[in-house]
């Protein structure tokens, strides 16, 4: 039967009739709908890990005691999982283990992008690419059986392309596999990396990858299509798909598996074509490997190494490159006519975390942001974060500035879910190390950046389960922090009051700010569009200080300033009042003062 699937979907229908029974990961765009759609289909066990480490080891431990595994993250959730990435390539498993890293050329929702596979050959892992939804759901068996075949874990690497776009794939059932092994090994010297006996496994590791090498001679996903012999393209990936369009009548060797590479299957390629060319997102990995081989190629001297590819990218390069003549450039149809406003990222009508940000701009203080929804409060015209880097660092960079004897206080914001990913021990560090930094978690009960997934603060897994509720201010009282304040996001008062009172003191302090996110199907059912009372309203403008998209410039001049009075549109506006707290006119109507919709007739409002 055949089904339109995403990559991502396509890799939890390949595990699942691959067998994996083990799945964990954390969230990441763009790799979150893997475990999503996973958790969904029978006869598994999938969960959020608190983060990408985390998972990594679940997946292990899974593997170890004889079950299929897989755990998935985006690029730099590889980071955070490489030291366990390393030890599993160094001791190998029981059953299969695929990793499935999904990086983002472009950084559509990342801040870097970085090319994992160089993981792969740092790790002597063999890796894997598929082009389509098809092969992404097959490279996931392929992955598992190499796995168990050469005793390694084996990284599967997607792109964005790869991981969004829909393609037909043929599903089929799930093959039932007994368990590798009954019980958890005993195995010393291979399970437990002493020195003595991780130097033994060294020598395995390096003679594994050899193996490798020779299998990846026939390995089926690695495909010659010879054309004109003129041009010879080596690709990967998505990258497969552009070559395809752009260069029809060129031969193609089409890599799959791209760490270890095919020796003599490239050699007897370049031998075959006149000129030999390497198409492939980001790093010039396969064309370095080409190089170490002694057979002459480019590849980055064509293609840019920055960025995603397209068609357009690929033909206007080659066009660049003589490769091929101007004829062949595209030019797109343009349906827009003049230009359009710009329309920079924004944080959503009523965002719990938008008020906070307006109050913590007053103070005219350094602070340290991180990854998640907030990070938005860097944009005007909040304009109020001053560091971002990576999950968990902005209360280990604040602990540093304050560590570093700077005359200004340090703030530190982090979300709830990534507090739980790596925020706990860098807080930690504050409180071990004296330092008095003032950690502000905004507690929106909800991983929201990559679409509303649980995490230990929610009260729910993966899988819609009840569990364990954290709660945070007892957690970080627990850690060493005794001045800690949980107020409403949306209570600007007390949001401020907390404020003042924290540094008040030459001490760690931590502010919970806490209020679900606007979005959460709860936050809907409580809607009730603010509205701007017009007399009352001088066109200070004030009100666009909170940077809320339902805030809007009305018709109506204020004759005074010659400016246009402020508005609200009720379709974006969900009734939070931050900007009703701000108004120094008191223009705009609270809650209690606006009158509900009349129900239409017939009907339920």
């Amino acid at each position: 039967m055949k089904r339109i699937l995403s990559g991502n979907e396509a890799i939890a229908w390949g595990a699942w009739e691959a067998g994996v029974e083990v799945a964990a990961a954390y969230p990441g765009t763009p790799s979150t709908e893997i475990l999503e759609t996973f958790a969904t289909l029978p006869d598994v066990y999938a969960e959020w890990a608190t983060n990408e480490k985390v998972a990594m080891d679940v997946a292990i431990g899974a593997a170890y005691a004889g079950r299929r595994a897989m755990t998935c993250m985006k690029h730099v959730g590889l980071n955070v999982a490489a030291d366990s990435f390393f030890y599993a390539s160094m001791t190998g498993i029981e059953a299969g283990l695929v990793i499935v890293s999904a990086d983002d050329p472009a950084m559509h929702s990342s801040q870097n992008e970085q090319d994992n596979r160089r993981y792969a050959k740092f790790a002597r892992v063999p890796c894997l690419e598929p082009s389509d939804s098809q092969e992404a759901k097959e490279m996931v068996a392929a992955a598992l059986d190499i796995s168990e075949q050469f005793d390694t874990p084996v990284l599967l690497r997607i792109t964005t392309r790869i991981a969004h776009t829909y393609s037909p794939v043929e599903v089929g059932e799930r093959q039932k596999r007994p368990p590798k092994v009954e019980k958890f090994p005993r195995n010393f010297e291979k399970y437990v990396m002493l020195p003595v006996n991780a130097r033994k496994r060294h020598p395995v590791l390096e003679e594994r990858i050899q193996r490798l090498a020779e299998f990846a001679e026939s390995f089926p996903y690695n495909r010659v299509e010879l054309r004109d012999q003129e041009l010879g393209i080596v690709t990967c990936g998505v990258s497969y798909q552009y070559a395809r369009e752009v260069f029809p009548d060129a031969s193609v060797l089409r890599l799959g598996m791209t760490y270890p590479v095919p020796r003599r299957l490239i050699a007897d390629f370049a031998g075959k074509v006149r000129r030999l060319i390497v198409l492939e997102e980001l790093d010039p990995f396969l064309e370095e490997e080409i190089r170490i081989l002694g057979i002459p190629v480019e590849g980055k001297s064509i293609f840019p190494i920055c960025g995603e590819f397209s068609p357009e990218v690929v033909r206007d390069a080659a066009i660049a490159a003589g490769l091929l003549p101007e004829s062949e450039r595209v030019v797109p149809p343009d349906p827009i006519k003049g230009d359009l406003p710009p329309r920079p990222p924004v944080l959503c009508p009523g965002c719990p975390h938008r008020g906070v940000f307006y109050v913590m701009k007053k103070f005219k203080l350094p602070v340290q942001g991180d990854i998640g929804c907030y990070t938005l409060g860097a944009m005007p015209p909040l304009s109020t974060i001053d560091f971002c880097g990576c999950m968990g660092a902005g209360i280990g960079v604040a602990h540093g500035a304050d560590k570093a004897g700077g005359p200004e206080r340090q703030i530190a914001v982090i979300g709830d879910s990534t507090f739980f990913h790596t925020g706990m021990p860098a807080l930690l560090n504050v409180a071990y190390n004296r330092g008095k930094t003032i950690t502000v978690i905004m507690d929106n009960r909800v991983t929201a950046m990559t679409g509303h997934q649980q995490n230990p603060g929610t009260g729910y897994t993966l899988q819609g389960e009840r569990t364990v509720e954290v709660e945070l201010e007892p957690l970080v009282r627990a850690m060493g922090i005794p001045n800690v304040r949980t107020v409403d996001a949306y209570d600007l008062k007390a949001v401020q009051e907390a404020f003042e009172e924290a540094l008040a003191k030459e001490e760690p302090a931590v502010i919970i700010t806490r209020r679900e996110c606007a979005l959460l199907p709860e936050a809907r059912k409580r809607y009730l569009p603010l509205r701007v009372d017009r007399q009352k309203c001088i066109a200070c403008w004030t009100c666009f200080r909170v940077g809320c998209p339902a805030i809007r410039r009305s018709d109506e001049i204020f004759e005074k300033n010659k400016r246009q009075k402020s508005d609200i549109d009720p379709l974006l506006c969900t009734g939070c009042e931050v900007c009703a707290q701000v108004c120094p006119q008191h223009a705009i109507l609270f809650r209690s003062e606006v009158a509900p919709a009349p129900t239409p007739a017939g009907g339920q409002s």
